[in-house]
């Protein structure tokens, strides 16, 4: 099995594995952090040298703790729109099922976006959506 994780912040892994379940002893993780500017004005003068750090940092704790847990994993770096992230993500990793790990203030705008629905139909892979 091939898990596609997407989280901006670091993720407890014992939601992960409640989510996955056993399965995830055997799986591959490729986790993948978005680059998300905090601030309106550093996006707008492009400034993502921060997001991309804190984005690192997020799939770096991660991928530890999976990895402390005998779990195959990777992390990268990705675009800061979930989709674009995804889809990057899925053009060199066979991914079985997504996850998708939102902050809570943010759980809500993701059900209104339907963004799990739109990632089920456009890339045709389970997804699930969980709190951070």
């Amino acid at each position: 099995m091939h898990v596609l994780v997407l989280a901006s912040d670091p993720v407890d892994t014992t939601v992960l594995r409640g989510i996955v379940g056993d399965e995830i002893d055997d799986a591959r993780v490729l986790v993948v952090s978005p680059a998300l500017n905090e601030s309106p004005v550093a996006f707008w003068v492009s400034d993502s040298d921060e997001a991309i750090a804190d984005a690192d940092e997020a799939g770096t704790q991660i991928v530890e703790q999976l990895r402390d847990e005998g779990v195959a994993a990777n992390s990268t770096t990705g675009e800061s729109e979930p989709l674009l992230a995804l889809q990057d993500a899925l053009a060199t990793f066979p991914a079985d099922r997504i996850v998708i790990f939102v902050r809570d203030e943010d759980h809500q705008r993701y059900r209104e976006d339907d963004i799990c629905g739109e990632a089920e139909r456009r890339f045709d892979l389970p997804v699930t959506l969980a709190t951070v």
